[in-house]
């Protein structure tokens, strides 16, 4: 009876291999399809990506201000600490010297041998010059028990001192991380509007950030000569010359680049433009959108004067220098520059006269 033998098994061929490899693949390809993995991240409209980032640079923006207020915190929390550092340092030395002085009058004493007045006064030489000695012994007693009570309340100062700057070092570290919080926010927010136009074309970009970052037509540089008088441009004039300086400023940046937390000379945030303009004109305002409102008096919508402040969004977060005929110079954010642009494209929340 003969022998059943096994089939050998023939190894694919190239072609029979790269047909298994297809096959798997796409059935791999349909499984991931299927259990909900492995999408694209949906593309967005340009009209989508433009909403987005404007969303997220106006949510920056409220970071920045934030950002901006929680260092003026806590410079003033570490200004207060050097001082306190300053003065108990000051008082230390004076203590230093204090506790000399009463040691060496201790050692002196002591080197006396602290016999009693009455033998001194027996065996004294001369009884008249001890008497006058010893008045003298006990006047100084006093001052010595004086000096020992001014010590006492040094040391109670000094140690006053340096528990007000252990709660003020304690404050200026709250402070400091409040401040890499905010940072941290509006980082990542710039981070993600710049991840979301990079995958628009170079036209696309244009188009979505085109306006400021905000709804509403862009008013050119050209729109208003600078040079002009407001008069002229068909605008009432500045309310004063400060005022009018802050403005003439404002046109001269015109086209500076949106720089995060910058104040000048060549690129700003908003309100760093703001804190440039007028400082120019002689006026120093706060530094953030929060302060700056109300670092005059208000004026209504209807009042507007040139050089007045426009603030906008009802978390204050942007402002602009008002410069007539419905307008403002303002530093809209990271992707547009310094610009002329309409007060209506962003929800006016309030406006301030600062001179």
């Amino acid at each position: 009876m003969a022998a059943h033998r096994k089939p050998s098994q023939r190894p694919f061929s190239g072609h029979t291999a790269r047909t298994a490899v297809t096959l798997a693949l796409a059935g791999a390809a349909t499984a991931t399809g299927f259990d909900g993995t492995g999408h694209a991240e949906p593309q967005l409209t340009p009209q989508q990506v433009k909403a987005k980032v404007d969303t997220l640079y106006r949510e920056a923006e409220a970071a920045t201000e934030k950002y901006h207020e929680a260092k003026e915190k806590a410079d003033t929390s570490q200004r207060r600490l050097n001082s306190l550092q300053e003065q108990a340092a000051r008082k230390q030395t004076k203590l230093n010297s204090a506790r000399e002085a009463l040691g060496g009058a201790a050692a002196a004493q002591y080197r006396d041998g602290g016999i009693d007045p009455a033998w001194q006064l027996a065996l004294s030489s001369d009884p008249d010059r001890y008497l006058d000695g010893a008045a003298l012994a006990e006047r100084a007693g006093d001052r010595q028990a004086a000096a020992v009570s001014q010590v006492r309340r040094q040391l109670r100062e000094i140690e006053r001192l340096r528990g007000a700057a252990r709660i003020e070092l304690t404050s200026l570290r709250s402070r400091q991380a409040e401040l890499n919080r905010h940072k941290k926010t509006l980082t990542g927010k710039l981070a993600e509007a710049r991840r979301l136009l990079a995958r628009l074309t170079p036209r696309q970009r244009a188009e979505a950030t085109g306006a400021g970052g905000t709804s509403g037509p862009r008013v050119s540089r050209s729109a208003v000569d600078p040079r002009e008088p407001l008069e002229r441009a068909g605008s009432a004039p500045a309310p004063t010359t400060r005022a009018a300086a802050a403005v003439a400023y404002a046109y001269g940046k015109l086209g500076s680049p949106y720089v995060w937390g910058a104040t000048g000379p060549n690129a700003f945030d908003c309100s760093g433009l703001v804190q440039a303009a007028y400082r120019s004109a002689g006026i120093s305002l706060p530094r953030t959108t929060y302060a700056q409102i109300n670092a005059g008096h208000r004026v209504s919508r209807s009042e507007l004067r040139p050089g007045d402040l426009v603030f906008f969004y009802s978390g204050i977060s942007h402002v602009g220098i008002y410069v007539g005929n419905g307008r403002m110079i303002h530093a809209p954010n990271p992707s547009a520059p310094v610009r002329v642009a309409p007060i209506d494209q962003m929800p006016f929340a309030g406006a301030t006269r600062v001179a």
